[in-house]
């Protein structure tokens, strides 16, 4: 059971490629290489997550605001003033 792969014809800088070599160690390269690009995908995506929760907080938060005003009056009533 094998993975499906592609080959591509990608243009680096020669001192990124240096430091790929040096990094990977010899035949190792395209691992490194997929591995890198793996975690910058998944840190990109945990980003947006982490953005569209944010939003639907802020969003809850004030909905949760505008809620507790609206029936302030009733939670205060029958209490002693201070």
């Amino acid at each position: 059971m094998g993975v499906d792969t592609v080959r591509l014809n990608i243009t680096l800088p020669k001192e990124l490629v240096v430091s790929v070599n040096k990094l990977a160690g010899p035949g190792k390269r395209s691992r490194f290489i997929k591995e890198a690009i793996k975690q910058r995908i998944e840190k990109k995506e945990k980003e947006e997550l982490e953005k569209v929760l944010e939003e639907g907080y802020r969003a809850a938060g004030a909905q949760s605001l505008a809620i507790t005003k609206e029936f302030e009056a009733a939670d205060l009533r029958g209490w002693d003033e201070y």
